[in-house]
């Protein structure tokens, strides 16, 4: 059979790169074309994405807006590459603002839609729940929480547990630093370096300790660089985001995806999160994220109450940080009942295996309901 995945940031070519080895697995035969990042082409035997998401990243309502020429012209190109390939099945992963005018094109082409990752209605745009229920065959889903949710929504969906625990745990780990050092994940976009590094910059002078930076796979040296001080202890390091994860004293996270797997690792972290005023109020006012969710932590989420601190916006300082650091890595009492906290959170997410499972299921269904 032919799948047709799409994912437009790092997390969603990490999902991506894990299902297409299930798929591929399940189905010796399989066809992969996709939009992704370089996990899922090593993962498909080498081949090259369509387009590669670090081509097309964007986040927040001003940057949409900014971008909206280049994401129209994207979006031409992907439905004309499929319908010229003609798939048997288009997975999308995540990415909703550009996935799901591509879900309604696929639906109105007669080609079957699963989505990989659900959009994140739960938080915000619940409207989106129509297009959904509407526009997409099967959703599969990756987290507790979201099973009540969908259900009462009436949205066909499988939960088969969460892919990140393999990736977590099939890891091999190397340390790469002979000193202690403080983890940066800044994000994955030059916007959220752009708001992430000058805080957390000087949160590190403060606290006086070595820094290192997984440098995101989007991103390059220069897009770091303008933000750290000449003489600073601070160190880039790209590839390697799992092996700064584990070593590391604690975690300063955007929030995403990374602060899922410092959980899964075991590193204690602070998620920390601001946006330009313009995203933030929008993101306040017209979702109003934070009244309908407690926590923008997928950790937090999974466990339902706070396990570790989230800075955002105003309450993201160097001072906030640096104390919250300080906790971290000499508040015994405080870190271990973190980790504890992290052990519920593994628990929640249900055993190994799940991007295989999703992979069975979705070959299942196509095999099932072939149109």
């Amino acid at each position: 059979m032919r799948y047709y995945l799409i994912a437009g940031e790092a997390s969603g070519d990490l999902h991506g790169a894990n299902l297409i080895k299930g798929i591929m697995a399940e189905d010796p035969d399989a066809e992969i074309r996709f939009w992704g990042g370089d996990l899922m082409a090593e993962a498909s035997g080498g081949t090259a994405p369509v387009v590669h998401y670090r081509d097309g990243a964007v986040m927040g309502f001003a940057e949409v807006l900014l971008k909206a020429g280049t994401l129209s012209r994207r979006l031409a190109s992907c439905k004309s590459d499929i319908s010229v390939w003609h798939p048997d099945v288009v997975i999308l992963i995540d990415y909703p603002g550009f996935n799901l005018r591509i879900a309604e094109f696929c639906h109105n082409s007669g080609i079957r839609v699963f989505y990989y990752i659900a959009p994140k209605t739960w938080a915000s745009r619940s409207g989106r729940n129509k297009r959904l229920k509407e526009w997409v065959d099967k959703l599969f889903i990756i987290f507790p929480f979201e099973i009540p949710y969908f259900e009462a929504q009436g949205i066909a969906y499988e939960y088969h547990g969460n892919p990140l625990l393999d990736a977590v745990d099939n890891h091999e780990y190397k340390c790469p630093s002979e000193v202690p050092y403080i983890a940066l994940l800044a994000g994955s976009r030059k916007s959220e370096v752009g708001h992430m590094m000058p805080v957390c910059m000087e949160a590190a002078g403060k606290l006086g300790m070595k820094v290192i930076i997984a440098g995101a796979p989007s991103l390059s040296m220069e897009d770091y660089s303008p933000y750290i001080p000449c003489g600073s202890n601070v160190e880039v390091i790209f590839g390697r985001t799992y092996d700064i994860l584990k070593y590391a004293q604690a975690a300063i996270i955007n929030s995403g995806t990374a602060s899922l797997e410092a959980a899964l690792i075991g590193t204690p972290q602070v998620v920390c999160w601001s946006s330009s005023k313009f995203t933030y109020i929008v993101a306040e006012y017209i979702l109003n994220v934070r009244k309908r969710i407690k926590y923008i932590s997928l950790g937090n989420l999974c466990l339902g109450r706070q396990a570790f601190r989230e800075l955002v916006q105003d309450d993201f300082t160097p001072d906030a940080v640096c104390r919250e650091l300080q906790r971290l890595i000499g508040d015994k009492e405080y870190r271990r009942g973190m980790l504890d906290d992290y052990e519920q959170i593994r628990k929640s997410l249900g055993g190994r295996g799940a991007s295989a499972a999703i992979a069975r299921a979705m070959i299942k269904e196509l095999k099932t309901n072939a149109i």
